[in-house]
């Protein structure tokens, strides 16, 4: 009896072995989840920032086509208004019916998201055939013809064509977004045509479009 009795409770603790975990087999999952999360992590987040970059370059590109295509369908002037400092921008339709003439807003704005902002660092050299040397467009003008500080205007005249604020072609114009590691660009040329590229922020950039 006392031998079949103590085989029972060996079986028995066999099982219970069986059922569980051992300490050691806890700790080598646990390192193994750390080491893959070490890994994954970093890559997610730069993954998630070049998402969010390429969207928000994807939404000053639409802003830009919907201008255009606004100046049209009001046949008159249409700009899109950009605040570099406030990271923001809208579209704007000038109104004809009254002396001066006056800039009104058209839709809402956009804000940049956090850690985004209009630059282009330390990227020297704008897309190629767009620009003579990078920079964002021309600045924004009051009802009165005189310069904003800090913000930059891509404008349309009401055939759709990219204008100067003397009303002459343009085939300068481009808006830069950054997050400090990738640089995306969104370029317009004379013909109207609008293009969005994107380059990491090195000075020599090897622009690719998108």
């Amino acid at each position: 009896m006392l031998i079949r009795g103590a085989m029972s409770n060996l079986r028995a603790r066999r099982r219970s072995a069986a059922d569980g975990f051992t300490l050691l087999e806890i700790v080598t999952v646990l390192a193994v989840g750390l080491i893959l999360a070490g890994v994954a992590v970093p890559y997610m987040n730069r993954t998630l920032g070049v998402m969010k970059l390429a969207g928000i370059a994807r939404s000053v590109s639409n802003a830009t086509a919907a201008t255009k295509v606004r100046s049209a369908a009001k046949f008159t002037r249409a700009r899109l208004f950009v605040d570099l400092s406030g990271n923001s921008f809208h579209m704007e339709v000038l109104d004809t019916s009254v002396v001066p003439n006056h800039w009104t807003a058209d839709g809402g704005t956009t804000y940049l998201p956090t850690g985004v902002g209009f630059g282009f660092g330390p990227v020297a050299a704008p897309p190629p055939n767009t620009q003579a040397a990078i920079n964002q467009a021309a600045g924004c003008t009051n009802d009165a013809g005189v310069v904003i500080g800090n913000t930059a205007c891509i404008m349309f005249n009401s055939r759709g064509i990219p204008i100067k604020t003397d009303l002459n072609p343009e085939d300068q114009d481009a808006l830069y977004v950054t997050d400090g590691t990738n640089v995306y660009g969104v370029t317009v040329l004379a013909t109207g045509f609008i293009g969005t590229w994107h380059t990491p922020a090195a000075a020599a950039p090897t622009w690719v479009i998108s």
